[in-house]
């Protein structure tokens, strides 16, 4: 019983096992792959907080790379300044990796210690 079910979907030349000329006829099982998209992973890019990178140059690196206003890098500046650490953004991997390397090579340009790191959100 179980062969006659496996036969009813083969294609007529290979009922017997075997085709004529030894070639695929191209009849057979049609399947749909279901593929699911996933979100990609996010990242936060912070800024650390030292003791020597001038609170303007901060300012200028948030409106220069982060797309920032002068109020609202104001206030990230402010909140390094006070907490220690301050998110620049949140941004798939490759984005936040360009966006850390950016800031680092300005700040060593400029003769700055400062700290741009990335976390998984």
């Amino acid at each position: 019983m179980e062969d006659k079910t496996r036969r009813s979907v083969l294609s007529a030349d290979d009922d017997d096992g075997e085709s004529g000329n030894g070639s695929d006829s191209g009849t057979g099982i049609a399947s749909k792959v279901l593929t699911k998209t996933k979100r990609p992973s996010m990242y936060r890019v912070l800024i650390l907080n030292d003791d020597y990178t001038p609170m303007e140059f901060v300012v200028h690196i948030l409106e220069r790379f982060f797309n920032k206003g002068r109020e609202e890098a104001t206030q990230i500046m402010l909140h390094v300044h006070h907490h220690g650490v301050g998110e620049c953004g949140v941004y798939t991997y490759e984005v936040a990796e360009t966006k850390v390397t950016q800031v680092m090579d300005f700040a060593r340009r400029h003769q700055h210690p400062l700290q741009c790191v990335m976390e998984k959100k």
